[in-house]
């Protein structure tokens, strides 16, 4: 398999969910803007969202990738069959209690997130209505392990543009009709949540079928009592402890931000959350496909006993990381209120707004390459079933994160949180590099200082182009002009890049070295 053609795959396919994401997010600011219903919408859905994070793609991969790959690669199809409907049983049962809790405990939860909101009770009837929605895509992340260690990546990657389809259609057709019946508009945001967790499910089920390992569950007590005693799952759970413990550190963190987010003011959730989308659009593309690809490879070579071709691979992950994140943390730093402008600024979104954006922006770009190296590093513990060691990290990272909102926030408002998650993110990247060292896990292959120098000055060349269009145009001002300022912020973007990788190639960069076959 050619690891930079899956990886170009996966990353074309999210490219497409977070351009959609944009477009959602761009519907929700247009309609409903920075605004007290806003705050609460977003507070409402990271309550779901954390428990994906945390159960879902987070502590459940994790632990669940490693094992079936592990045990595909040494026992065959028919254990990797077992395997998968004991695990699926138990997770499904799972879903039901906590759906269940989920939706009795609702005001719970949200005034734990955020007891400050102005509108408290609109984010507990979202919350009910949206709480399903990580018992979906639980088994969503589910049928992902399977295709992802099967080399499918194609349909995991794409679907997540099914929940942004349904997000903008409740934006745009449906939050209108909720006015017009008397209903809550903001409300239409939950139903469309939960639609589109639906449809993310539906779309899973045929892939795995093509595959033929569609997962049996079990719905009788004794069914499930089986499925609970198999050894693969308690390997899975042995391994999902810690793993939670490490995904909760980091999800603790973003409930403690939301909390004070949720007294710095009105609007200040929200301008974090449309920064973070933002963000996201380089993690995603990047970080979150290089994880997609290598865990389920170093999984592989970690069982082979292949520790050269382990560490090539993160080899390989890392040089990606520096090649594609640096310029991206450089605009985001340089030139922010262009792509918040283009991206935000309409409907009820305020020039305000896009100012108070642009600031927490600049946070998370601090941050972007620690961001991106975590998606890489982590998995070279998680390939060879250590979840501890990262989750250790987690911790002093969490500490060290509170400790500089206590000082960035008096000091920077809502952008010292993003500021302090970005610091946090490169300590957490540079700890796990040094302990992937010292283990040697992996061992650098020759030629980064060349390497490296080469993506500086191209990054510098790019970076003092774009800090030059960021001062030659009024990128507020053209609000009324839209395709305008489209065009422009798209031909800014294209000649930075171009001069970019002209400059790498100039310095004698080829790119075709990272073409790579596992």
């Amino acid at each position: 398999m050619n690891l930079l053609k899956a990886a170009s795959t996966v990353s074309l396919l999210t490219l497409a969910s977070r351009v959609t994401g944009l477009v959602r997010e761009q519907a929700i600011a247009a309609s409903f803007g920075a605004s007290a219903a806003t705050d609460a919408f977003n507070v409402a859905f990271r309550i779901p969202n954390l428990l994906r994070r945390l159960f879902a793609e987070g502590a459940f991969s994790q632990a669940f990738v490693p094992i079936l790959a592990a045990v595909r690669e040494r026992d065959g199809d028919a254990a990797t069959h077992a395997l998968v409907d004991a695990v699926g049983t138990v997770l499904l049962w799972a879903l039901v209690a906590t759906s269940v809790v989920g939706i009795v405990g609702a005001p719970v939860f949200v005034w734990l997130i955020a007891a400050g909101l102005a509108q408290f009770d609109d984010a507990v009837v979202m919350t009910r209505v949206m709480f399903p929605y990580i018992a979906c895509m639980s088994l969503v992340a589910l049928a992902a392990g399977i295709l992802n260690t099967w080399k499918r990546f194609a349909v995991p990657a794409a679907t997540p543009v099914l929940l942004n389809v349904a997000m903008i259609g409740a934006a745009w057709g449906l939050a209108p009709r909720f006015a017009a019946w008397g209903l809550v508009p903001i409300h239409a945001m939950a139903v469309g949540v939960m639609a589109g967790g639906v449809l993310q499910l539906a779309v899973q089920w045929p892939a795995l079928r093509r595959i033929g390992i569609v997962p049996r569950f079990g719905l009788t007590w004794p069914r499930l009592r089986a499925a609970w005693h198999h050894p693969g799952v308690q390997r899975v759970l042995r391994q999902m402890a810690p793993a939670i413990l490490g995904v909760s550190v980091a999800q603790l963190s973003l409930l403690i931000n939301t909390q004070i987010a949720s007294h710095v003011g009105v609007g200040a959730v929200s301008w974090l959350t449309y920064a973070d989308r933002l963000m996201e659009f380089p993690t995603a593309l990047l970080g979150v496909a290089l994880g997609v690809v290598l865990l389920p490879q170093l999984s592989a070579a970690q069982s082979r006993g292949d520790a050269a071709g382990y560490s090539d691979m993160l080899d390989w992950g890392l040089r990606l990381v520096l090649l594609l994140a640096l310029p991206c943390a450089a605009a985001l730093l340089v030139f922010p209120q262009a792509l918040v402008a283009v991206l935000f600024h309409y409907g009820q979104f305020t020039a305000r707004d896009v100012e108070q954006t642009v600031w927490a922006l600049r946070g998370y770009g601090l941050g972007l390459l620690g961001l991106i190296a975590v998606k890489v590093l982590a998995p070279g513990f998680y390939a060879h079933q250590d979840i501890r060691t990262p989750v250790r990290i987690a911790v002093v990272v969490l500490v060290a994160t509170q400790a500089m909102n206590a000082v960035f926030v008096p000091l920077f408002g809502h952008a010292g949180l993003a500021l302090s998650i970005g610091l946090g993110a490169l300590v957490n990247a540079g700890w796990l590099f040094v302990g992937l060292r010292r283990r040697g896990l992996y061992r650098p292959a020759p030629g980064w200082a060349g390497f490296g120098l080469r993506v500086l000055v191209a990054t510098a060349l790019l970076a003092a182009a774009l800090a030059w269009a960021a001062q030659a145009t009024d990128w507020i001002g053209l609000r009324e002009h839209p395709w305008r300022r489209a065009g422009a912020v798209a031909a800014v973007i294209a000649a930075a890049a171009g001069l970019y990788f002209a400059a790498l190639a100039a310095g004698g960069l080829r790119l075709r070295q990272f073409v790579r076959r596992s």
